[in-house]
């Protein structure tokens, strides 16, 4: 089989749908290759071998026609036209054979659809009909749409969560039925929606219809430290009270020793001993409890109670998570040529307090060869072609709000975090020795299933350079970089905001958005100002060293698209502007933007590329191309080799450039009239491992489109030509994006 298409008139349906119930489809395509059917093709008939199984494993057998599956795919069309409210529709089907080919093609003639002309409910439980009727906005189905038989199962779920979110812990969407007269001939039909009362065992063994009972909380037990030992699926939680206490109402039982503050897993339930029962509060629960780090696993049961009014015990069990772990990670670099090593060492504790807190401690080293130019370093210096770089950081975070007020409330809907963190970085290079420390605070919570806040209202960081060069303090004289190797104090705020509409449900497209904001020194200014302070050197000073002041904002959008199982197209955009004012005449080099590497540009390395047409052939020897506005674009096509292996093409374009009036570097400014002909453009292939625990990525990226111009042209092919030190090689953990 080679191909198939569906023809179909215009009509009020999507048409997408319509591909989900062909029954036999071409082999899949990487782009105008079979590459699946081309591996299994490899493989050679009527031998049996663990390398010829191998290929038609990993490879995908020839899609012969079968005019059955075509029937089938015919007749699963109509049944879903007709579900759709399509009951006249036609659908038709053409063979066409061409040099041992086929091609189908479906015909689908919708006609005129079935729509709805009134509904009616029908409640034996009177009780009910307030609960479902009063938000009938959100009904799934409405008078004058079509007669949509999917639509019909969605309002019967929507029913079953509303009830069962007020109590009715033992209602079904079984007990919803529909009566249809479709007997009016006009293409209208009458919908009467209506629920049975609930079927109850008497003391005579006999089956009654009775009102729906309506459950409430009798007690909440919660057990901590579960273990293998003592969960199985018939547990009695009063066999096994060693240790109760009773905190918020709540039952808390320790098999062992008290492994977690009371007050921590409290403050995540939602199910209160008296209230109505709540299925979304249930759901919430175990997510809330489900996200502290000192856990591994949160089982949720209930258990009706013989007693005269509807009730119900509910027992949390919870399985602790390893409290305390180590990790090594060792790995090469190559930074333009420069080899080097690097290494991590982390531990981490999952509940350092007793209250869920996790801590991880990090120590980092690297190592790198680099090739001064011989005059870039004093005779004294004893560095010299060795870039050493070290750090230590330090993270905590607490599952609830450090704040002076009561947040129960507040944990128990929003599940928010306390993210504490200290690092500092020592950098010794030939030219100059850098350091940064780092110390910040913040919160994060989930505002919806879809949104993510992240607010930092304090984030300090000292970054001191106590050694230069005298070549380096030279070549810095009178340039633009010369504020970046100065002594800095940032003291900022952070806003982040992260949006995904990204579902459990495995290769379903998706979107997300991620927004940062990020200010810094006004309030400082603004004291130094108000109480008449004097700037040194027109700068406003902290124990003697600058402090910064900048607004930065920038959004990255990203769009994943799944073509097939295994083959996707993913998208993504990016632009961000930071702008120095007041006591700073540059933006923090920190805070500036590059382009190029494994994450961004990937035909160029990191800080190659820019900032706008900048071009210095002779300056090899430091870091000066950061921007201040970064905008970039990525597309790239994703799909599975075999075994663990996994293949993309890719295609980057983008740039970076400078807002300062200040900035001496030719062509690196920001103007309206000429970006957009600057923009770099690149392409390549990657390869990637991808297991359960880590994705290893090599990408090499070849360039398109310079900046500035060679040759009297910015692109590259059919000009100057794309050579072997042209390509750039990527070596990465994880995906770009």
């Amino acid at each position: 089989m080679q191909n198939y298409k569906i023809d179909s008139e215009k009509g009020d349906y999507d048409k997408k749908m319509l591909d989900e119930y062909i029954k036999q489809k071409p082999n899949k395509r990487i782009l105008f290759w079979r590459f699946y059917l081309s591996l299994y093709n490899l493989s050679k008939p009527g031998k049996d071998n663990g390398f010829q199984n191998w290929l038609r494993r990993i490879g995908e057998p020839p899609a012969i026609y079968d005019e059955e599956l075509m029937l089938k795919s015919t007749e699963q069309l109509g049944l879903h036209m007709r579900n759709k409210g399509f009951y006249e529709a036609e659908v038709s089907d053409t063979t066409l054979f061409k040099k041992r080919r086929a091609k189908v093609v479906y015909r689908v003639t919708p006609h005129e659809p079935y729509r709805i002309r009134d509904i009616t409910y029908f409640f034996q439980d009177a009780n009910l009909s307030n609960k479902v009727l009063e938000d009938t906005a959100s009904s799934k189905f409405r008078v004058g749409e079509l007669f949509d038989v999917d639509m019909m199962q969605e309002e019967r779920v929507r029913i079953e969560t509303i009830l069962r979110d007020s109590g009715y812990y033992a209602f079904s969407r079984d007990y919803i039925y529909y009566e249809v007269d479709s007997a009016l001939n006009e293409h209208l039909v009458d919908i009467s929606l209506g629920i049975r009362n609930y079927p109850k065992t008497n003391s005579r063994g006999q089956t009654v219809h009775t009102k729906h009972p309506v459950y409430s909380i009798r007690n909440v037990h919660m057990m901590t430290n579960l273990t293998s030992l003592n969960y199985n699926k018939d547990l009695d939680v009063d066999s096994i009270r060693n240790d109760t206490i009773v905190y918020d109402s709540i039952y808390l039982i320790y098999a062992r020793e008290r492994n977690i503050r009371p007050s921590v897993v409290t403050q995540k339930n939602y199910i209160i001993p008296g209230s109505l029962y709540d299925a979304s509060d249930v759901n919430r629960t175990y997510r809330n409890l489900s996200s502290l780090s000192a856990f591994r696993m949160v089982d949720i049961r209930f258990r009706e109670v013989d007693s005269e009014t509807p009730q119900l015990d509910c027992d949390v069990l919870v399985a602790p998570a390893t409290r305390q772990s180590y990790s090594v990670q060792l790995e090469g670099t190559n930074s333009a040529g420069n080899i080097g090593a690097a290494a991590n060492f982390s531990y981490g504790h999952k509940n350092l307090f007793g209250g869920s807190e996790q801590f991880d401690l990090t120590f980092s080293g690297a190592l790198e060869g680099i090739s001064p130019t011989g005059e870039e370093v004093d005779s004294t210096y004893t560095g010299r072609n060795i870039m050493q770089e070290f750090g230590v950081e330090a993270r905590l975070r607490i599952p609830k709000f450090l704040l002076p007020v009561k947040t129960d409330q507040f944990i128990r809907k929003y599940n928010p975090q306390t993210n504490i963190r200290l690092s500092y970085n020592y950098q010794k290079r030939p030219d100059y020795i850098r350091t940064l420390a780092n110390a910040s605070f913040g919160y994060d919570w989930k505002g919806t299933e879809k949104v993510i806040h992240r607010v930092y209202p304090i984030e300090a960081s000292l970054i001191l350079t106590p050694y230069k060069s005298e070549f380096f303090e030279d070549w810095l004289e009178g340039t633009y970089l010369f504020y970046s190797y100065e002594p800095q104090l940032i003291i900022d705020t952070r806003y982040s905001m992260v949006w995904s509409n990204q579902k459990l449900l495995k290769n379903q497209n998706f979107q997300d958005v991620r927004l940062n904001l990020e200010t810094a020194g006004n309030l400082l200014y603004a004291g130094f100002s108000a109480f008449g302070n004097q700037p040194v050197d027109e700068s406003y000073q902290i124990l003697g060293v600058d402090f910064a002041q900048y607004l930065k904002a920038d959004i990255d959008f990203r769009s994943y698209i799944f073509l097939y199982e295994d083959i996707s197209l993913i998208l993504r955009g990016f632009a961000g502007v930071g702008y120095a004012y007041g006591n700073s005449r540059s933006m923090p080099f920190e805070k500036q933007y590059f382009s190029g590497g494994a994450n961004s540009i990937r035909a160029w390395q990191v800080k190659d590329l820019g900032p706008g047409s900048y071009n210095d052939p002779n300056e090899t020897t430091y870091p000066n191309q950061t921007g201040d506005v970064k905008l970039e674009a990525n597309m790239e096509y994703r799909f599975k080799l075999f075994w663990k292996l996994e293949a993309a093409f890719f295609l980057d374009a983008g740039n970076i450039w400078s807002l300062s009036s200040e900035d001496d570097r030719e062509g690196a400014g920001f103007e309206f009239n000429r970006f957009y002909r600057e923009i770099a453009v690149g392409t390549g292939v990657g390869a990637r491992a991808v297991f359960s625990f880590l994705i290893l990525r090599l990408d090499l990226g070849i360039p398109l489109r310079s900046p500035y111009a060679i040759e009297d042209s910015n692109w590259l092919p059919g000009n100057s030509g794309v050579s072997g030190n042209d390509l750039t090689f990527n070596i990465a953990i994880g995906y770009p994006f």
